[in-house]
């Protein structure tokens, strides 16, 4: 079979798409992006877009599809969505001076964690690479580096265990993983992509650090060189340089990540918590982060995100942030702040993109307007009189000059892009000024020239006009052909008229012309200059846009601690955790009813609550809302109660729910067990554990061991404070044997079999599960309930009596009938016919005749024997 012969435009695609063989090449060609071969199968599957073909009539036709360059965004956003990696491709050469293909090459390379333009991100999602490597001398070890190139932050951290690492990764939350081939990583689910494990070589990766950074080594970072993160770190950085064809020397630190002061979460309670995922769902809407978040700007949405994921152990850093959603509430600046910061946009990106020198007219705008803003609010900030803030806003260096640099320049509404000129204000640069001069008065002079043309050669009908082909010209009818002067020019004839040229045509011509490419050329060179003069500060920039987010987020707080009537937290050094009147963050903001508040008291000598009470009582509510009032109150908000005191929190652990792991071949059991197995080796005395119905997915006997067992480790050996809800009754007798334990229940009120939740929690153990009642109430059948009530009984009489159990006379037919009442009579049995008028009288015979044919149709089968 012969080889096909490619077209030089084809062998020039080729060579490029071999440089990025695993990325969709968006290959510029006029004003589209082609895609070609399997790329084009792809992302016309993906991008929902029209696969043809070039070549068609060659026996082997190459699969093509294109994008509008003008509307590339749009499906750049999609694919990045899909976690989608794209290398664009763009025309650098001249086509008017360039023999054969144009001259092209990769501008950038558009991966999920290395995006910084706003329009190809949702504004409140963080973009963020991460890198692992497990290939070096320490192989019981995982490197890790991350970059968030909108914050300016790398960050590297050591983790030594696979639980360690799953945590840091939920805490991260990475848009894309990067890993060396050959590592055998599998990353729960979680997409990733291979490179060299060269790439990741800690030697070569030390020196290509040290080269960045300019230093001898990374001890001034606190990084050594022997650190098992090097290599993790060179990948990162070398791959975040490659993406955007430079090398990112506004990158001018690296930290070393620390988690001593910081409360730990682990994954399975952010989504146990809801923190910012709604359970079950991608959703925001119902979560913790969407409750509390007024913020005005993406940064500080995103830092909101942060903060709740990181909540600060730093006890004088979170009274600070109090101190200041205090000042705010206090001196009703909460609108007021919020209307000064909604204007400025996402400034972090925008400063981010100003540092790598691809920031746009109008970003330079966004800027000014920054300052301008940041300047408004440093009165405002001096009057809250929280010296903490006062200081954090005085740090930040005058950038007044600046801001009057970008306003002197820029013109108020600028274009999108610099490309087609009109950035620039008159008066900025003196040459400029003039070109635009000579644009500006092309009419004039046209104008006057026609005028006196006409009354030189009194040839009425004399017009000057232009066209893109043969440029200026004067248009004469050949009815007046016989006074043309003869200094005219013969430039093009038409059927009915000729058009001609002057010497002084052509010198406007000339000047004209040259005046606008000259025009153009130059603004493109000042906004180069002027951009490349502004990048050098985007450091005190990205100080100015952390103080504005920082604030944002405070007056977030404050908003919403305001809007819901949350109070301060107090903190104490002593083992505590008291809370009155405490609420459900979520739940009491969204319930149509009124929340039932409860309240929590926990000491160095009462560590632990066995709660006990009905499905549907509020137990699983009262144990989040206690772990989200620490987390609200670590991060610097106001928390939902009468009061709060609280003491040192390390980490939080919740093992609530029930969920199998299919792929990874564990059932719901074997998920609960290995949860709780983390908490019993990783909590501490001073974490705070929430364990709900431990023991319920095996038998009856194996799982109240195993609760019994749980509970007395957690008491006895762990200590830490801890919530065991069960509906093991037996459990509640370890109060009894361990003064750390206590009973609380779900207050019930029963009449007439029916029940009542009160939602309060009450001291002691209660009496019973209320199973029954609570099936009753999400419709099961009554003669089911009934079959169920008998079994009980049976159940009961047979425990108390020390007897074996009977299950065989689970299908007798010979279910007591009269204590079985159908759901029609006890509507029946409620009804005031008295009271109802002839129209409700037929809708309630309706409702009874629903009853029963529901009743009948659910209700068991009876045995038939052949």
């Amino acid at each position: 079979m012969n080889k096909p012969v490619h077209t030089a435009m084809m062998r020039q695609y080729l060579e490029l798409k071999s440089q990025h063989p695993d990325d969709l090449l968006f290959f510029r060609m006029g004003d589209f992006y082609e895609l070609f071969y399997d790329d084009a199968i792809e992302a016309a599957e993906l991008l929902e877009i029209t696969l043809t073909a070039r070549d068609k009539q060659s026996s082997n036709p190459i699969p093509m599809c294109g994008v509008p360059h003008h509307a590339v965004e749009s499906y750049l956003t999609k694919l990045v969505a899909r976690g989608k990696t794209v290398a664009i491709c763009e025309q650098i050469g001249d086509p008017s001076t360039t023999k054969g293909p144009v001259e092209r090459q990769i501008v950038r390379v558009i991966t999920p964690g290395t995006i910084t333009d706003e329009s190809l991100i949702q504004s409140d999602q963080e973009s963020v690479l991460l890198t692992i490597n497990n290939t070096g001398k320490r192989t019981n070890q995982y490197g890790v580096a991350w970059i968030n190139l909108s914050t300016n932050s790398f960050n590297v951290a050591t983790v030594k265990t696979r639980n360690e690492l799953d945590s840091l990764l939920e805490q991260i939350n990475p848009t894309e993983i990067v890993v060396p081939e050959y590592a055998n990583l599998e990353l729960n689910g979680r997409n990733f992509r291979e490179l060299d494990p060269l790439r990741f070589d800690d030697q070569l990766g030390l020196a290509e650090l040290t080269r960045h950074f300019q230093t001898q080594d990374l001890t001034g970072f606190g990084i050594s060189s022997d650190c098992s993160t090097i290599g993790a770190a060179a990948a990162a950085l070398s791959y975040a340089q490659d993406a955007y064809r430079q090398s990112l020397d506004f990158i001018q630190s690296i930290q070393q990540f620390h988690d001593h002061q910081v409360l730990q979460i682990d994954a399975q309670t952010r989504r146990n918590l809801e923190i910012d995922v709604k359970i079950g769902s991608e959703q925001l809407a119902g979560t913790l982060y969407d409750t509390i978040n007024f913020t005005a700007t993406p940064m500080g949405s995103r830092l909101l995100r942060h903060w709740l994921h990181e909540p600060s152990t730093d006890t004088t850093e979170v009274i600070e942030r109090l101190n200041v959603v205090d000042a705010v509430i206090e001196h009703q600046f909460l609108d007021l702040i919020y209307q000064q910061l909604r204007p400025i946009g996402d400034v972090q990106r925008t400063v981010t993109r100003l540092a790598m020198k691809s920031a746009t007219p109008r970003d330079l705008v966004r800027i000014s307007g920054a300052i301008y803003c940041f300047q408004e609010l440093q009165p405002t900030v001096k009057t809250l009189n929280v010296s903490s803030e006062s200081k954090n806003f005085e740090s930040v260096p005058d950038l007044t000059e600046t801001m009057q640099l970008i306003d002197r320049a820029i013109v108020d509404n600028p274009p999108v892009t610099a490309r087609d000129g009109g950035v620039f204000k008159r008066g900025f640069n003196a040459d400029l000024d003039k070109l635009r001069q000579i644009r500006d008065n092309e009419s004039e002079f046209l104008n006057e020239l026609e005028d006196r043309e006409r009354e030189r050669t009194q040839i009425p009908t004399l017009r000057v006009g232009f066209n893109r082909v043969h440029g200026y010209y004067i248009e004469i009818s050949r009815a007046q052909a016989s006074k043309v002067p003869s200094e005219y020019v013969r430039r093009q004839t038409l059927k009915h008229s000729e058009r001609y040229i002057t010497p002084e045509l052509r010198e406007f011509e000339e000047r004209f012309l040259s005046a606008e490419s000259e025009a153009l050329a130059l603004e493109k060179e000042l906004y180069s200059e002027l951009v490349q003069e502004l990048s050098k500060e985007s450091h005190k920039l990205r100080q100015l846009a952390e103080m504005l987010a920082r604030l944002d987020v405070l007056n977030s707080f404050a908003r919403s601690s305001h809007e819901y009537s949350f109070v301060r937290p107090q903190f104490t050094t002593d083992s505590t955790l008291k809370i009155e009147g405490g609420k459900h963050a979520i739940l009491a903001t969204k319930a149509e009813h009124e929340f039932v508040p409860n309240s929590i008291e926990l000491d160095r000598f009462r560590r632990m609550l066995i709660v006990t009470g009905p499905n549907m009582g509020g137990k699983s509510t009262y144990m989040r809302q206690t772990a989200l009032i620490v987390i609200l109150a670590y991060v610097g908000c106001f928390v939902p109660a009468e009061s709060a005191l609280i003491g040192p929190i390390d980490r939080i652990f919740t093992r609530i729910g029930a969920s199998d792991d299919l792929l990874g071949g564990r059932s719901t059991f074997m998920v609960e067990m290995t949860e709780t197995a983390q908490i019993l080796h990783n909590a501490t005395e001073s974490s705070l554990v929430l364990l709900d119905e431990i023991g319920r997915g095996t038998s009856t006997y194996d799982g109240l061991a195993l609760a019994l067992a749980i509970a007395a480790a957690m008491a006895q050996r762990v200590q830490a404070f801890t919530l065991f809800s069960t509906h093991f009754l037996e459990l509640t007798a370890l109060a009894q044997e361990l003064p750390s334990v206590e009973n609380v229940h779900l207050g019930v009120l029963e009449h007439k079999r029916k029940v009542v939740f009160l939602h309060t929690v009450e001291p002691g153990a209660a009496s019973q599960s209320y199973g029954i009642q609570v099936a009753k109430l999400a419709g099961i059948p009554g003669k089911v309930l009934q079959h169920a009530r008998n079994h009980l009984h049976k159940l009961e009489q047979a425990a108390s009596q020390g007897q074996s159990t009977d299950f065989t006379d689970l299908f007798t037919e010979d279910i007591p009938e009269d204590e079985f009442e159908h759901p029609a009579l006890e509507q029946l049995k409620t009804l005031n016919i008295d009271d109802l008028s002839p129209r409700a009288a037929l809708e309630t015979l309706y409702e009874l005749k629903i009853a029963v044919e529901k009743e009948d149709k659910l209700a068991p089968a009876k045995n038939t024997k052949s």
